[in-house]
This record gives structure tokens, C-alpha cells and sequence, in this order.
């Protein structure tokens, strides 16, 4: 009896000095995992890293680093960690299949995040929507439409569609159509365009605005109007343009058709 109690209290002693090291050994490996995930994170904001893959890469890099230090507890535990590293991979493999559709959109978001189609601030057309992206998430991205609706989209249906970032280049081209009539002077009109796009000082003189007749069309020849603007002035100097284009025709007398009709009837006279 007094062997059993004696060889009960040497394992309790020996499984108890085990879970004080696999405990010492988590909080210190926490410890390290902290302090340099920290130091990761300054590493990249130095180097003047996006904000969103910072904020990845530091979850990254501390996972990471907290599965060595699990792993490194169990093993203190006397755990054989091939075996347990066998079991997450297999609960792994049944979780990842029940959740491709997320996993997708995981990987999708990482390649967002890595490859940078755009950034925070950003007005985009995606998977069909249009808005200034808010948020790029690892599963999601939150978009802002014009009209102040917010718009979560799967990242897998962004990366499986065409991508435009409206606001990525510093300038854009407006491209305006203005018809005139068949009897209209077109040198007259063409210097009233090029008087209007002058007097806009938001207009850029490098690029150069093109004004060119671009078709002899069934009511109208049309001219091409094409200046170039920064793009923050884009909508505001389109939509300034356009009213001073209709209101210099008129005072020109140059006329802009618009499409009509004629119905002729025929009365037929009974006796």
C-alpha cells in the first residue's frame, strides 16, 4: 500500500512539475509572441505599409506564432505532438470543407489584400456595385454607394469579376457629346467650345482637350468634347460643361436637334 501511495504521489509530482512548465512555458512564449508581433508591426508602419495589410499581417505572424507556443506546451505535457498535429490537421481538413465557400472568399481577400486592385478611399465598380470601398475585410468588402448605402460584397465575387478603380489615376478624361443642326456652322460651333473649355479653369491644358466632329448622325452632326480634368473635379466640371454648352448654343443661335416626329393624316371625304 504505502508503494502505491508513494509511486501515485511520484506521478502526481512529476505531472505536476509537467503542467507548471507547459504553463510557464505558454505565458513566456505569449510574452514573445506579443513583443514580436509588436516589433513586426513597427517594422512595417516605418516602411510606410498599408494600414489594412498591417493589420493582416500582424494577425498573421501572432497566430503563428502562438501555435508554436501551444504546441510547445503540450509537448512539456509529454503529449506526443505528431499525433496531435495529426488530429488538427484531419479536424482541419473536415472544417475546410465545410466551409469552402468561406475559405474562398478568405483566399480572396488575401490576394486583395496582397495585390492592392484598390485601397480605402478608393471609388470602385465591383461585382456589379458601384461606391467608395470603406472597408476591405479578409472575408468582405464594404462599399459606400453615391446615395449613402452600405453594400457588403464576398470577396470571392470581386476577384471572379471585373475590377474598375474609378479614382485610381490622379486625372480623367470627360468625354461629353454635343449635337448641332445640319444648317449649323460647325467652325462657329467649334470655337464656342473651345471659348467654354478656356474659360474653365479646372480644365488641364497637358493633356490637351480634343473637340472633333465624330459623326454625321440621322438629325445631327455631333461633336466629340474631351478635356481632361483632376479627378476629385471630374462630376462637377461634367455637369458644369454640359449646362454651359447648352446655354452658349443658345445665345449663338446654334441649334441642338432632338428627335421628332411627323404624323400626317389623311381624311378620307364620304358622300
Amino acid at each position: 500500500m504505502d508503494n502505491i501511495m508513494q509511486k501515485a504521489w511520484d506521478l502526481a509530482f512529476l505531472y505536476s512539475a509537467r503542467v507548471v512548465a507547459a504553463v510557464i512555458v505558454f505565458i513566456i512564449g505569449r510574452y514573445i509572441a506579443k513583443q514580436l508581433t509588436a516589433l513586426f508591426v513597427k517594422v512595417l508602419e516605418k516602411n510606410n505599409v498599408d494600414i489594412t495589410l498591417t493589420h493582416f499581417l500582424r494577425n498573421i505572424a501572432y497566430y503563428t506564432l502562438l501555435t508554436a507556443v501551444v504546441i510547445a506546451s503540450i509537448n512539456q505535457l509529454g503529449i506526443n505532438t505528431t499525433s496531435f498535429l495529426t488530429v488538427v490537421g484531419a479536424a482541419g481538413l473536415a472544417i475546410g470543407l465545410a466551409l469552402k465557400d468561406s475559405l474562398s472568399n478568405f483566399s480572396a481577400g488575401v490576394m486583395l489584400i496582397f495585390f492592392r486592385p484598390f485601397k480605402v478611399g478608393d471609388f470602385v465598380n465591383v461585382a456589379g456595385e458601384s461606391g467608395t470601398v470603406g472597408e476591405i475585410g479578409i472575408f468582405n468588402t464594404i462599399i459606400t454607394t453615391p446615395d449613402n448605402q452600405k453594400v457588403i460584397i464576398p470577396n470571392n465575387s470581386i476577384m471572379g469579376n471585373v475590377i474598375t478603380n474609378v479614382t485610381a489615376n490622379p486625372i480623367r478624361r470627360i468625354d461629353i457629346v454635343a449635337g448641332i443642326g445640319y444648317g449649323d456652322d460647325i467652325d462657329k460651333a467649334r470655337r464656342t467650345l473651345q471659348t467654354i473649355l478656356s474659360s474653365e479653369n479646372r480644365v488641364l491644358d497637358d493633356p490637351p482637350p480634343v473637340i472633333a466632329v465624330s459623326e454625321l448622325a440621322d438629325s445631327s452632326v455631333n461633336f466629340v468634347v474631351r478635356p481632361w480634368v483632376k479627378t476629385s473635379d471630374y462630376w462637377d466640371v461634367r455637369f458644369s460643361l454640359t449646362e454651359k454648352i447648352k446655354k452658349a448654343f443658345d445665345e449663338q443661335g446654334i441649334n441642338i436637334p432632338f428627335p421628332q416626329q411627323d404624323v400626317h393624316l389623311f381624311v378620307e371625304k364620304t358622300c
